[in-house]
């Protein structure tokens, strides 16, 4: 059994050095050595990071935003041929265990039709919150298993299957491209495996830290709404989330800001509509998370 060769994508904005810096050692010590390395810096030279000879230094001038950036990755690691299955992750994040390229090689090896591996991820105490359990009965963080859902913080991809499905959405942004991308890899057949055995240890901060969080969270949803669903599906959706945003948000001026994103998401473009099969919305369903949640 040949072992598929390892990518990793890894974007920054250049505001976590001491994060980075420890990120790219535990890739570096990885049992499974990367085959390429990507670190793509989104707005940011990278002058003061130093990396290994199999990392690359991808500095853009403008910020595309986490798909975009990984994106720009993709894209290189796929033109270059060397590499089979790609490992995204976050930059401050870090890999506890030198294992895990091992194991993702495993896992791809043995199923052909695997399209994307989701990690656990876990705070510094091993603690993995509900949040970051890709599926509705997220009581015990350890159940593997398929899935219809990843977390963008840690995933590996298999390349064939970004030749189907197309690369992340750029235009999102900043929110619910992993739910885009899960869609398009579901419909076209591929399978999604939540494996808790392979962690990345994350700080337990919440993304609504971010400024454009409720804007672009509601926007996008809409968004992806359009994209992916069957148009009986899409009010059905929306609803469901409007309800629950104003049963969850507790400020004032973050409801305000999701409204505005929300309408936003309804008046302007979205990209190219692809709706899902029903088989997959019935398929979606029989893994427990139907596409109305």
């Amino acid at each position: 059994m040949s072992l598929p060769r390892i990518g990793v994508v890894i974007v920054t904005m250049g505001t976590r050095p001491r994060e980075l810096e420890a990120l790219l050692t535990s890739v570096e010590k990885q049992d499974a050595p990367a085959a390429r390395v990507m670190l793509i810096g989104n707005s940011t030279p990278l002058t003061d990071v130093n990396v290994a000879e199999n990392v690359t230094k991808v500095p853009l001038e403008e910020n595309l935003g986490c798909p975009g950036g990984r994106n720009v990755g993709l894209k290189l690691l796929r033109d270059s041929g060397e590499v089979d299955v790609v490992i995204e992750l976050d930059d401050d994040g870090l890999l506890i265990d030198a294992d895990v390229f091992a194991r993702v090689q495993q896992l791809f090896a043995s199923e052909p039709r695997l399209g994307i591996v989701g990690f656990r991820v876990a705070d510094e105490h091993g603690h993995t919150e509900r949040r970051w359990v890709p599926r509705l009965r997220a009581d015990d963080p350890m159940r593997r298993g398929p899935v219809t859902a990843f977390l963008g913080g840690g995933h590996a991809f298999s390349m064939r299957m970004l030749k189907e499905t197309g690369l992340w959405a750029g235009e999102f942004f900043f929110g619910h491209e992993e739910s885009d991308l899960a869609w398009r890899a579901l419909d076209e057949g591929w399978k999604i495996l939540y494996e808790p055995e392979l962690v990345l240890q994350h700080p337990a901060t919440s993304p609504a830290r971010h400024a454009v969080y409720y804007r672009f969270t509601a926007r996008n949803r809409v968004w992806l709404a359009r994209r992916r669903l069957p148009w009986p599906l899409i009010p059905v959706y929306l609803g469901v989330w409007i309800l629950l945003t104003v049963a969850r948000i507790r400020s004032v001026a973050g409801l305000r800001a999701w409204c505005g994103g929300f309408v936003e998401g309804l008046r302007t473009s979205c990209p190219p509509r692809k709706a899902m099969k029903w088989r997959t919305v019935w398929r979606m369903t029989r893994l427990g998370r139907p596409p109305i949640f």
